[in-house]
């Protein structure tokens, strides 16, 4: 039987045609080192973004370019502390960096900001903020961010991953790069892993102050992406391209939101999702759940004992999940 991954929360779409036809052509150049600088990148985000280039860091993925930032802002202060039910990677992140983890428990299935605040500490590092959350997909608001924001010492980096940030459609989520006006301790990550569809080539970006972006670019210096990465990258932020990814992004919410009704109609807690997965807090049935959904041919991402995230994915896989859930 042929299995279709729901646990690895990629894209449903595949890449444009005009990247991949880019991504084609490069193949030409394969033996040739890519650019260490990824100016062409760095500038066309820059552009895109409206901001300094010296405020651009890119990087392998805003995975990679996390555990960047947390070991170039050492080798001072080493606690971080973030949110317990968040992106699997951040302990290991942390923990590779010579750092200890602090990780504050959930207030349901969102950050705890009130206590998230309350951990900061002098030994503090810096703060991850993962918004939409992985696995539980829920978005904080631009004002309850705004306000946690001002309640960090200015002297600790505030990291908010947005990798799922082109599939949030609430009006009031926050958006990490205006949050950032007047604010030099914060940095925002994003990629184009997800709804740009180019996971396979692990190319991401981040937006922070020129200082904490020039430590980072010499502590992450042979980590740059690679020539065709940085090809497909600047190709996605073509206005055409661009148009496209958000026409998309628009179909896939429709998509995101009949899933979830079909979950929720078959008796399963469903939260609404901001990201391109959903979460399923079904505690002791977890694992159970799991192994129907491997029975018919679909893998989803388990955490024991708390929940399932399933990525919403393609039509055959979604009608498969749901068969699993309500047989017959």
């Amino acid at each position: 039987m042929s299995m279709h991954d729901l646990s690895m929360n990629e894209s449903r779409f595949g890449p444009l045609p005009s990247v991949r036809a880019v991504v084609e052509q490069g193949a030409a150049q394969l033996h040739r080192y890519p650019s260490h600088t990824a100016a062409g990148l760095v500038s066309a985000l820059a552009s895109h973004l409206d901001v300094p280039a010296a405020e651009v860091l890119v990087g392998p993925g805003s995975a990679g370019l996390t555990q960047n930032l947390i070991t170039s802002l050492g080798p001072g202060r080493d606690e971080v502390v973030y949110a317990a039910l968040s992106f699997e990677a951040y302990p290991l992140m942390v923990l590779n960096a010579g750092c200890r983890p602090v990780a504050v428990p959930m207030a349901g299935d969102t950050h705890d900001l009130d206590a998230m605040a309350a951990a900061v500490t002098e030994r503090t590092r810096c703060v991850l903020i993962c918004n939409p959350n992985n696995p539980t997909g829920a978005v904080l608001g631009r004002a309850e961010l705004a306000a946690f924001l001002d309640r960090v010492p200015a002297s600790v980096p505030v990291i908010i991953d947005e990798a799922y940030r082109e599939f949030v459609t609430d009006p009031e989520a926050a958006d990490g790069l205006e949050l950032r006006a007047g604010r030099d301790n914060v940095c925002v990550l994003r990629t184009f892993s997800k709804a740009y569809g180019l996971a396979t080539l692990r190319v991401g970006y981040a937006v922070a102050a020129e200082a904490i972006a020039q430590r980072a670019r010499m502590t992450g210096l042979v980590f740059y992406p690679g020539g065709l990465a940085q090809a497909a990258a600047v190709a996605s932020l073509e206005p055409e391209a661009d148009k496209q990814v958000l026409e998309r992004c628009a179909e896939f919410a429709g998509v995101r939101a009949q899933l979830t009704e079909d979950l929720r109609a078959a008796g399963l807690p469903v939260p609404d999702s901001q990201a391109n997965f959903l979460w399923l807090p079904i505690g002791a049935d977890t694992e159970d759940f799991a192994a129907r959904c491997h029975a018919a041919g679909v893998l989803v991402r388990a955490y024991p004992g708390v929940g399932v995230r399933v990525t919403v994915g393609a039509d055959e896989a979604n009608r498969l999940l749901l068969s699993a859930v309500a047989p017959g």
